[in-house]
Order: structure tokens, then C-alpha cells, then sequence
């Protein structure tokens, strides 16, 4: 696999890439490897023969580091040592960063919920920028390979090696070599035709200290007199690793804890902790039942949704468009099939015949062609 020693791999650690001239035996000529369904309980992970774990230490002792000064920053935080202001500004630069993932990388590029004009989309750029959880185009690469191969090897945060590895020991160890070979096959040409989404790529690495840290952190200090430092310490580490550790949620609690009222035999659950620290996105099995819907979650309301309310309110002001959400017929037809008896039923329906799993969103190869013809596209 290629390696990479930028400063976005050694300190977040979420980059892969992939080695475009070392493709995979069965990539791309041949059928893609049909999909691996684990028993929902997380089990130890058998190491594949062959292949050995390698740490990546340059990653361990940024995470050290970086989790060091959270540490003071919470001192920091509960001890008085900054302005109630700055607090108040570091909450919403963490909403900003996150809406940027879950509004922007995830519902959007990722898995194609809804279209986005140019303003949204420079705005959602921006917020991704603050995250710093790799450029938009790896986010979408690594999560379109997570969703066709949940829980394999060929995931990058495979829940089935545990809590610890899915949640940010993954971010340790160097990537299987089935994480880089499947890369290689999912479709990114929408992304490469999005010049927002490239010029963001071009420019990532000279961006990031920007707009992650550097300003973030002068606006206290311009705008309140906060000492530079204590608004570095504070909205710059802590805020991004408080970020950082609600994203992980997703990969670990939410494929480990909660219920399966959609499909049972697959990993992810419904888990209202995570949705409500993650926007919306701990709504899982649902998500990765339907994964084209744009409220990532069946619920009608904004309560443990925060994402949705931001794409709802987009949409009235003419800027998402071709919001694309689940029939409830469909939701119906599908619980009653594969999930596992929590969510009440109000009546009976017809068998529907669905692909389980598989498929990563709006526009995937291998999405079933009556599930598109009973999608609801709110213009």
C-alpha cells in the first residue's frame, strides 16, 4: 500500500491512499467479492495469513500529543482560565466542523442524498476544511469502500477486530492491503467532476492549518483580547479532538451497541447516544439500510438530527435541491423482512424484494432498481 507523510496522515491519520498501478487480483477486470455479512456481535479478528499489523508510531505520538493538550484545555475550561465567550466559540466551530462531515462529506458527496448548489457547497467545503478528517475526496473514497464492504477486511474501520480498533486504533496501524485494492474499484467521477471537491484536494494541505487552527484561534484573540495560547489549547486541539472522538462513534459504538428495526444481519445499530453527539448519524442500521436517504434516519423530527434540520433549511432557501428519502412503504416492507422486531409495525404488507447491504448511495451499480422506483425526491 502507498504511505504517505503529510501532515494530514501523521497527525489525523485518516488519509489512504491508494497505488493506482497495484491493483488487486480481482480488481478491476473481475466480479467484484461478493459481500461478507459478520455475525452482529463484534469477535476477535482472525489476522490474515500473511499479513502483520505494523504501528504507525509517527500516528501514536501525534494522538499522545494532541490528547495531551485536550487534557489541558479541559483544565483550562473547568478551572476559568478562559473566557465564557471563547467557550460559546468553540461550540460553534465544533458545529461547523461537524455539520461539514455529516451534512457535507457524508449526505452529500459521499452517498449523493441530495444536490447542493455552488454557494452550499463552498460553505460545506469550508466546514470540512475545519474537521480535518482528510480531503472531501479521500473521506468519500474510504467511506463508499466502508459501506460496499462493511465489517471485512477490505473496510477501514472494521467494527469485527472491536471497540478500540474501529473507534481510532485503525488510525494506528498501517491499512490491510484489501482497504487499498477495493479503493481502487469505487466509482469517484462525480467527485472528479465537482471543481469545488478538486480544488479543495489541490490546495488541502496548505489549507488546513488555516482554517483548522490558525484562525479559529485568532478570532478570540482579536475580537475579546483572549490570550493566543489559552484559544489555541481550547478551540483549536480540544474542539478537533472532541470532533474527532464524536465521528469515531459512528465506526465503533454505533456498529457494536443499539437495535437492529431494519436489518439484523448486518453490524450497524440504531443508537441515540451517537446521534445525538454525531448530528444525526447514529440513526446506523437505518443508514445503512437505506444509505440514499437524506435524513440518514426514519424519525420526522429534528430532536437527535441536527443534520437534517441544516439540510431542510438549505432546501427553503434554494440551495439543496433533489432531496432523496425512503418511502415509508418501503421502511415498512423492509423492518418487517430483515430487522429484528423493535420497531412497531401499523400494517401488513407485500414481500419486496431489496439487496442487502452492498451499496453505498444514490447513483451505486448495485442498487436495486425497485428501491429506485419507490424513492421520494423532495425538489
Amino acid at each position: 500500500m502507498a504511505t504517505s507523510s503529510s501532515f494530514a496522515q501523521i497527525w489525523s491519520g485518516v488519509q489512504v491512499e491508494y497505488d493506482e498501478g497495484k491493483l488487486t487480483a480481482d480488481a478491476p477486470h473481475s466480479p467484484p467479492t461478493p459481500i461478507v455479512r459478520r455475525p452482529s456481535k463484534p469477535k476477535t479478528y482472525p489476522q490474515q495469513v500473511g499479513y502483520k499489523w505494523q504501528i504507525v508510531w509517527r500516528n501514536v505520538i501525534g494522538f499522545v500529543v494532541l490528547h495531551s493538550i485536550t487534557i489541558t484545555g479541559f483544565y483550562m475550561i473547568l478551572f476559568g482560565l478562559v473566557q465564557i465567550k471563547t467557550i460559546l466559540f468553540m461550540c460553534l466551530v465544533g458545529m461547523c466542523s461537524g455539520l461539514g462531515i455529516t451534512v457535507g462529506a457524508h449526505r452529500l458527496w459521499a452517498h449523493r442524498c441530495y444536490n447542493a448548489r455552488l454557494p452550499m457547497r463552498v460553505l460545506l467545503a469550508i466546514f470540512q476544511t475545519l474537521a480535518f478528517q482528510n480531503h472531501i475526496y479521500e473521506w468519500v473514497r474510504d467511506h463508499r469502500v466502508h459501506h460496499k464492504f462493511t465489517d471485512t477486511d477490505a473496510d477501514p474501520h472494521n467494527s469485527a477486530r472491536g471497540f478500540f480498533f474501529s473507534h481510532m486504533g485503525w488510525l494506528m496501524v498501517r491499512k490491510h492491503p484489501d482497504v487499498s485494492g477495493k479503493g481502487c474499484v469505487v466509482d469517484m467521477k462525480d467527485l472528479e467532476a465537482d471543481p469545488v471537491v478538486m480544488w479543495q484536494k489541490k490546495y488541502y494541505l496548505w489549507l488546513v492549518p488555516l482554517v483548522t487552527f490558525l484562525i479559529p484561534s485568532y478570532i478570540p484573540y482579536w475580537l475579546w483580547q483572549e490570550r493566543f495560547w489559552y484559544s489555541f489549547v481550547v478551540v483549536g486541539v480540544t474542539r478537533y479532538m472532541i470532533s474527532l472522538h464524536f465521528t469515531w462513534l459512528v465506526n465503533s459504538a454505533a456498529h457494536i451497541w443499539g437495535t437492529k428495526p431494519y436489518d439484523k444481519s448486518i453490524t450497524p445499530t440504531e443508537n441515540p447516544t451517537v446521534a445525538l453527539l454525531a448530528f444525526g448519524e447514529g440513526w446506523h442500521n437505518y443508514h445503512h439500510a437505506f444509505p440514499w436517504d437524506y435524513k440518514a434516519a426514519e424519525l420526522g423530527n429534528y430532536r437527535l438530527n441536527l443534520s437534517t434540520a441544516f439540510i431542510d433549511a438549505c432546501a427553503r432557501l434554494g440551495l439543496a435541491y433533489n432531496l432523496k428519502t425512503a418511502n415509508a412503504d418501503l421502511v415498512e416492507k423492509r423492518s418487517r423482512r430483515t430487522g429484528d422486531g423493535t420497531k412497531r409495525h401499523h400494517h401488513e404488507h407485500h414481500n419486496h424484494h431489496h439487496v442487502d447491504g452492498g451499496v453505498w448511495g444514490w447513483g451505486d451499480e448495485d442498487m436495486a432498481e425497485d428501491d429506485k422506483q419507490v424513492v421520494q425526491v423532495i425538489d
